[in-house]
């Protein structure tokens, strides 16, 4: 077996593995594990914690049992997922540090004929180095804010930027939430390790010379942080400030939310949740929007009464804005040529 020592994020693009194998526990897997890597668990989470109970009262009990369902779990392994791969596949292995269960698993297809190389120091190895490049370096991207209140339609100008061949981050893509109380895209975001494994191979796919845009940010997006070094980076990045009118703002928040205003339960839940910072009677007038499908007044209320207030005592753009951008509408053909002019200024 080959061992591979993980120097940097930036090695994991040297791996000439085929196919990048976790053998971890589901559950850890799902916590987070190496960009690609798919699942093949040696023992599952129930026979994992089993395994770890008897290890505590008889280690040689343990691992005689923990080495029959390792055998039994790669025996389903090669008849299932790896049935087709060929004599010239190979894998690389990794658990969560680079212990028995990737050395066992990793035995076995060697033994079959393949050549495995084994990730030194397992998931542990790899978690060091996201941890060195988002906690204690500092971002070395060339990083542009793209700011502005509530319906300015930044996301969508940040995809048309990266339509046009702009290096683009895409926290709120990343994290799965649109970074305010209605932003929730799915039902769960990813955890904060598989968030910031997810942010650091983005990081080291670009070009750190080229002009990155990314969107400004509170340094919460839902429920998940946004890591030190990036958040510094971003606090001193200048920004391009985007605004637009009431009309055109409003009319985007309802084109957009639509998961939200074919929910009108969960939309309610999430007016209720704005009740420490209205009064009774604002919550209420905003309920009966929603009863009444009135979009267009909830979203002109909640930009006026809730979202601009908001922005303008807690954002300082002063210091960092590079370029005031007024767009009359936010269509994607206007979104689009704005993407245009600004690669053609900064880029």
């Amino acid at each position: 077996m080959n061992l591979v020592i993980l120097n940097s994020l930036e090695s994991l693009k040297d791996f000439t593995a085929d196919t990048i194998i976790d053998v971890r526990a589901p559950a850890e897997y799902a916590d987070d594990h190496l960009p690609g890597a798919i699942n093949l668990p040696v023992l599952d989470d129930t026979q994992r914690a089993e395994i770890g109970t008897v290890y505590k009262q008889n280690p040689f009990m343990a691992r005689k049992k923990g080495a029959a369902l390792v055998a039994f779990n790669a025996a389903n392994h090669l008849q299932g997922p790896l049935a087709a791969k060929d004599g010239g596949w190979q894998p690389l292995i990794y658990c969560w540090r680079g212990g028995q269960r990737s050395s066992a698993f990793a035995t076995i297809l060697e033994q079959v004929g393949w050549r495995v190389q084994l990730l030194e120091g397992g998931y542990r190895s790899y978690r060091r180095e996201v941890v060195k490049a988002l906690y204690d370096r500092p971002i070395l991207h060339r990083l542009m804010l793209i700011g502005g209140s509530t319906g300015t339609a930044k996301t969508a100008l940040l995809h048309q930027l990266a339509a046009k061949g702009a290096q683009i981050l895409d926290l709120e893509g990343i994290a799965t939430h649109r970074g305010s109380l209605f932003g929730r895209i799915c039902l769960d975001q990813p955890t904060q390790k598989m968030f910031e494994s997810r942010v650091s191979s983005k990081l080291s796919s670009l070009n750190p010379a080229k002009i990155t845009f990314i969107e400004a940010e509170s340094s919460k997006i839902g429920e998940r942080l946004i890591p030190p070094s990036l958040w510094a980076s971003m606090r001193a990045a200048p920004r391009l400030q985007v605004s637009s009118t009431l009309e055109a703002r409003s009319d985007f928040l309802c084109k957009t939310y639509t998961d939200l205003t074919n929910d009108k339960v969960t939309l309610c839940e999430l007016i209720n949740r704005l009740r420490p910072y209205h009064n009774r009677k604002q919550i209420t007038e905003w309920l009966g929007h929603v009863e009444l499908g009135e979009w267009k007044k909830l979203a002109i209320g909640l930009i006026t009464k809730h979202y601009d207030p908001r922005y303008a005592k807690y954002t300082d753009i002063k210091d960092t804005t590079v370029h005031s951008i007024e767009l009359s509408d936010l269509s994607d053909s206007t979104l689009s040529k704005t993407a245009e002019t600004l690669i053609g200024q900064f880029n």
